[in-house]
């Protein structure tokens, strides 16, 4: 049998390949594949429409500075459409307007996703507010707290900074807490568009949610009627069963959702 052998190099820009946890990364700052992926993952974050990898391509987008400073004129050539140039355009200039919360988990910092973000953004309201301290307060671990910090000083400090956001927490986040709820969704919703959606409003407002139903989870939302071996085994826990989680939130959090 013939041996399948790992690659050494970057397909992209040929430089030596570099072993993480059992997967293979380029660590080559310049490399256009990653620096691709990099414009992806801040697209996708912060919900930019229309801006997927073809269109990175097309735009020729090779960091996130360049998102910011491609003019609409050059999108149009580039897109063959005014229609949809305009309609990223105005995607572009609206996400100048994210929210620190949302904002941070789009620089890909390792373990600072979205859970990470939201605890250190109740406790700060300005990115100048983050430091060891707010870190620790937040209840970051230790390597997230080193990955947030390095990334300020190497990064953002470097570039980053400049960079048309306001850098603010406006919006007040609750941290998650077990004592508030734990919350399982389970089958498709009704009263949001998406898993995620709702996910993102319970985190908001202070719940912890779980993908699988374990032990701790004390609200399962089934918004389907349908009697799934999860939603049974809920019922004999005790659970309490949500069939309409807009109307749970209203009632329980003053219409905030």
């Amino acid at each position: 049998m013939q041996q399948i052998l790992p690659p050494t190099n970057c397909p992209a820009c040929g430089s030596t390949l570099e072993w993480e946890k059992d997967q293979l990364f380029c660590k080559y700052t310049n490399c256009g594949g990653r620096s691709h992926k990099i414009v992806e993952h801040f697209a996708k974050t912060l919900k930019i429409k229309g801006l997927g990898p073809r269109t990175i391509e097309k735009l020729e987008i090779s960091s996130i500075y360049d998102l910011y400073q491609i003019p609409l004129e050059m999108m149009i050539d580039a897109l063959n459409s005014e229609k949809l140039a305009v309609k990223l355009h105005r995607e572009i200039k609206n996400s100048k307007n994210t929210d620190l919360v949302d904002l941070l988990p789009a620089f890909s910092i390792k373990l600072i996703g979205r859970t990470a973000s939201a605890k250190i953004c109740s406790i700060i309201r300005n990115i100048d507010d983050i430091n060891e301290d707010s870190c620790k307060e937040a209840g970051l671990g230790p390597k997230a707290t080193d990955n947030l910090l390095n990334w300020l000083i190497e990064d953002f400090t470097n570039g980053y900074d400049r960079l048309p956001f306001r850098w603010q927490q406006l919006t007040r986040i609750e941290t998650k807490s077990q004592d508030k709820g734990v919350v399982c969704i389970s089958g498709k919703l009704k009263s949001y568009s998406t898993k995620a959606a709702a996910t993102k409003v319970l985190e908001k407002q202070g719940y912890l949610v779980k993908s699988s139903l374990t032990k701790d989870v004390n609200i399962l939302v089934n918004e389907s009627g349908i009697q799934s071996a999860k939603t049974r085994t809920a019922q004999e826990r005790g659970v309490i069963i949500i069939t309409n989680l807009k109307s749970f939130l209203l009632e329980k959090n003053n219409g905030i959702t």
